[in-house]
């Protein structure tokens, strides 16, 4: 992965709208959500789902699928974990690894 497709998918994931819709779609699975869910999930203007999807789909973390009059939107696996692993490849890269105490620490819940 380069630097800039990293740096684009962190700054649409920067968003915290954005960041919501990513999540509920990673928590749906290779199914994915029809847009309205997401919406229903949400709560925001279907013209503002629009808008925040198209930036995932633009950087490649979201995809959409139209099945008859439904559009699926899905996290796409593949795009997540190579910008996971481009943040992690450096880790440790220089000898120092963070302190014990912040490894493997619980993740704060949103």
């Amino acid at each position: 992965m380069k630097l800039e497709q990293a740096a684009l998918q962190l700054e649409a994931l920067g968003n915290p709208t954005r960041l919501n819709i990513y999540r509920i779609l990673v928590r749906a699975g290779d199914e994915g959500l029809p847009v309205g869910s997401v919406q229903e999930k949400l709560g925001i203007p279907a013209s503002t789902l629009s808008h925040h999807c198209k930036r995932l789909i633009e950087t490649g973390l979201v995809s959409q699928e139209r099945q008859a009059t439904t559009l699926i939107c899905r996290a796409e696996y593949p795009a997540m974990q190579m910008l996971l692993g481009y943040l992690a490849d450096e880790c440790c890269a220089d000898g120092s690894c963070p302190p014990q105490g912040l490894r493997g620490r619980k993740r704060e819940q949103a």
